[in-house]
């Protein structure tokens, strides 16, 4: 059984991947940070839920957390990081760099000093540290400076467009998800899966991905570094799930 510790896990993917951990017999433990407190919806209760999950609830930056993170007890063996916000919401480019970029690799640094031996990134599609895109070069910054601090396997996901319901709206996601749909049904697996995945299947890799690395299974045990893209991300996260039923 694992440790596990979760950022981003009040937003969309980051939801998913906690109660996907939540309900994963072979995670013992799971460290919560975060900025407000798991969403109803995860099924998260402190009174059902007390000896498996920690909350660390603060409004200051996520940067300055690192201090729990390397007191954490235990360990966590596995950190997962979704977290993402966009340029509207942090106000910004440069506060979104410090958010994604910044806040991230401080995390990360604070959880390599703990003993954490898997890191799992929630990245993008297209993210290229030299793209002419904001949004893509700074997701490929953010890969980059994970890569660098060296983790014994780290993990990547680079989902296309991401279809589900969010709790904060953006304006083009009632249009992701009917095209989501539209396209399963016209071609499932060679049309919406290459450039669409639903959140769940999303959640269920970045899981399956990071425990199959910490037990040192498959591919993902073969090689310091994996990324999972498209059809990847589907293969992990629905046809090679390995859940609790």
């Amino acid at each position: 059984m694992a440790n596990a510790a979760i950022v981003g896990g009040t937003g969309l993917v980051g939801s998913h991947i906690f109660t996907t951990l939540l309900n994963l017999s072979s995670i013992s433990h799971i460290d919560f940070l975060a900025r407000r407190p798991p969403p109803s919806d995860t099924g998260y209760t402190p009174e059902s839920h007390n000896s498996k999950v920690s909350t660390f609830i603060s409004s200051d930056p996520p940067a300055t957390w690192t201090s729990h993170i390397r007191s954490a007890s235990p360990t966590p063996e596995i950190f997962f990081s979704s977290i993402a916000t966009t340029r509207a919401l942090a106000g910004g480019l440069a506060a979104q760099y410090a958010l994604e970029h910044d806040a991230n690799v401080e995390l990360a640094r604070a959880a390599k000093e703990a003993g954490t031996k898997v890191y799992v990134l929630i990245s993008s599609g297209g993210a290229n540290s030299e793209s002419i895109m904001p949004y893509l070069k700074l997701k490929g910054k953010v890969e980059e400076s994970i890569r660098a601090i060296g983790f014994e396997r780290t993990v990547i996901l680079r989902p296309g467009m991401i279809a589900g319901q969010r709790k904060v709206a953006r304006i083009e996601q009632p249009v992701v998800n009917g095209l989501a749909a539209l396209t399963g049904f016209v071609s499932k697996r060679w049309l919406r899966d290459w450039w669409t995945q639903d959140v769940l299947e999303i959640a269920r890799a970045a899981v399956n991905a990071g425990v199959r690395a910490w037990e040192g299974k498959g591919e993902e045990a073969d090689q310091a570094v994996t990324i999972l893209e498209g059809w990847d991300i589907v293969r992990l996260g629905r046809t090679e799930w390995k859940g609790d039923p």
